[in-house]
């Protein structure tokens, strides 16, 4: 499937997004991936340097005319969401992407595709390996761990980059131009419970909760889409409150970033409730569906017997962890007050483990504004920490603020209206780019982030559109072509 990939024009960057899905590339395993990009780097003769976190910098002379111009930074992330359905047998740490083409989309086989960030590492890669697109010297940042932590962008020194421009890949509507970004904290909600032998004359049962979308947990993150663990959580209280259900296990979610679309739990009911309990839960499912049918038209929720299990968590315990995570806030938290459309502060609800006597409940809380981040992530920790959770905060990276004056941000929006005839939407999103830590060691650096359009990312349906890939690179080199010159 992936070979005709290798057909599709720009023909150099799509052969090398094909190499890089060909390597394993999963958020704290860059290992394969950032020996491939040293390889790649060697063998252009190009300086290839690799810092003490897993960064790869390459640096490449300016072409002829060009030696006058400013240095750029161009900028992607190596590692990749590592997400796939239920039903797709997969091994992320040891296979390659398996992608095909449909209409103007490419696309995978039941896993994410590593568009984000993979086609700005292939363009990047593109430029490297020419011989006939004129440039000034670029140094290429390629960093580590950006889905799971921001690791490379965080442990990047100053002193490794010269540049006074930076361009990065990693932005997802090819009609946009991103000047800012929101920033964001991890936070974790753990706590242990006693489990308790399995009362008799129970049954036992499997909930699931599939079919959901899933998507960005920040550019996605406005469009009211499901979340697993809220509707989980959302089944468990119902049954607790109206059957006295019991929980055995509960596994929902993954990744922080990404929107949880599955979840799934062992529970235990009386036997003699499970009729009624299984209409009531049947008919309470329906109405979840019937409010999702919109956005989430795929849902599907499934309740079966199962083998009893042994044990279940304590009352008190079970309470308390069901309660606070209905209380807590999933999805939007404010608009901004300054643009227009802007997702100022959320929460995503991304994991929730109950399992051998341990809970886990892991959020990732994004905003554009710092003290708006911790007023959210406060906010969860006083719930969590009344029902007697350990809470955590970790990660936290601060947001990218907005140049208006931003020199680069001109050359673009000038050269976007000249070459499609309209403006480009200038903004700032509500994701986590590596813009506003990379800046904390390179202030004076004008930084700028553009792509090609990107849909589903962090999720299994993820796709990019091949005419905007053609679009993004013609732009792209028409960059590169009027880079500003140096001030004396």
């Amino acid at each position: 499937m992936s070979s005709s990939i290798r057909q599709l024009e720009p023909l150099s960057l799509w052969n090398h997004f094909s190499d890089l899905n060909a390597v394993p590339r999963p958020s704290k395993k860059e290992e394969r991936v950032i020996q491939f990009m040293v390889d790649f780097g060697k063998s252009l003769h190009l300086d290839t340097k690799v810092d003490k976190v897993g960064n790869v910098i390459i640096t490449k002379p300016a072409t002829k005319g060009f030696e006058h111009r400013k240095t750029i930074v161009m900028q992607s992330h190596l590692d990749m969401v590592h997400q796939k359905n239920a039903d797709t047998v997969f091994d992320f740490d040891v296979e390659g992407i398996n992608m095909f083409i449909e209409g103007d989309w490419v696309k995978a086989d039941g896993t994410t595709l590593g568009a984000d960030n993979g086609l700005g590492v292939a363009a990047i890669m593109a430029v490297l390996s020419s011989t006939d697109i004129p440039h000034p010297e670029i140094e290429a940042l390629f960093t580590i761990d950006e889905e799971t932590g921001m690791t490379g962008a965080m442990g990047l020194e100053a002193g490794w980059l010269e540049g006074e421009i930076l361009l990065n890949l990693d932005t997802e509507d090819d009609d946009e131009i991103d000047m800012g970004c929101a920033g964001g904290i991890d936070v974790t909600a753990t706590k242990t419970y006693k489990e308790e032998e399995t009362p008799s004359k129970t049954v036992g049962y499997t909930i699931s909760v599939t079919g959901l979308q899933g998507g960005h947990s920040g550019m996605d993150i406005h469009k009211g889409l499901g979340n697993a663990n809220k509707i989980m959580n959302r089944l468990l209280f119902d049954g607790f409150e109206h059957f006295g259900l019991r929980i055995a296990e509960v596994n929902g979610g993954s990744l922080r970033n990404a929107i949880p679309r599955e979840s799934f739990a062992t529970i235990v009911i009386n036997e003699a409730s499970q009729q009624s309990f299984l209409h009531k839960i049947g008919a309470l499912a329906q109405t979840i569906k019937e409010e999702f049918k919109t956005v989430d038209s795929d849902l599907n929720i499934d309740i079966k017997p199962t083998e009893l299990p042994q044990t279940v968590m304590n009352l008190d315990a079970q309470e308390s962890f069901i309660r606070s995570v209905y209380a807590a806030l999933n999805g939007v938290y404010k608009m901004s007050a300054d643009m227009d459309d802007l997702v100022e502060t959320s929460n995503n609800i991304a994991k929730v483990t109950v399992k051998e006597g341990q809970i886990q409940v892991a959020c990732l809380t994004r905003s554009s504004s710092e003290t708006s981040k911790f007023d959210l992530a406060n906010s969860l920790r006083a719930c969590f920490e009344l029902a007697s959770f350990d809470v955590e905060f970790s990660g936290s990276y601060p947001g990218w603020q907005p140049n208006v004056n931003s020199e680069i941000l001109k050359v673009l929006t000038s050269l976007y209206e000249e070459m499609f005839e309209e403006k480009p939407r200038v903004v700032a999103c509500h994701a986590g780019l590596e813009c506003g830590i990379l800046g904390q060691n390179y202030p004076q650096m004008d930084m700028i982030s553009f792509g090609p359009t990107i849909r589903g990312a962090h999720s299994p349906d993820e796709k990019v559109s091949i005419s905007s890939v053609q679009k993004f690179w013609k732009f792209l080199l028409n960059i590169l072509a009027n880079i500003p010159e140096k001030t004396a």
